[in-house]
């Protein structure tokens, strides 16, 4: 599935914390942590908890969000589908980290184990 410029628009214009609280949600009703999400974030965009909690008092949109990150090296390795879309197929970078991010909360959720979701082996 291809994204549209609509469509990228609007992940550009949505805001990091509208998305955070769901992100929290869907990892704790796995079983998983708060503070696992953060280690996931954090390993992604480089952003701590303070830096996270910024971001979400400043409702900052995910253009600014990662405009502010700086993404791991290794990020490219993220591979697969995520909400329809084929991960190294979205041509657009924006859309591409989102979906990024998207995908590690979704790998966590599943129970994958933290190493195999920060892609250390």
């Amino acid at each position: 599935m291809k994204t549209t410029p609509k469509h990228n628009e609007r992940m550009a214009t949505m805001t990091f914390a509208s998305v955070y609280p769901h992100y929290i949600t869907k990892v704790k009703r796995k079983g998983r942590t708060k503070e696992e999400l953060h280690q996931v974030i954090d390993w992604l965009t480089g952003f701590d908890k303070n830096d996270l909690q910024k971001m979400i008092d400043e409702k900052a949109t995910f253009k600014t969000f990662f405009e502010k990150a700086t993404l791991n090296p290794n990020a490219p390795q993220i591979t697969g589908v995520i909400c329809g879309y084929r991960i190294e197929e979205i041509k657009n970078p924006l859309t591409k980290q989102v979906r990024y991010l998207d995908k590690l909360v979704d790998e966590l959720a599943k129970g994958k184990k933290m190493e195999k979701i920060l892609r250390e082996g």
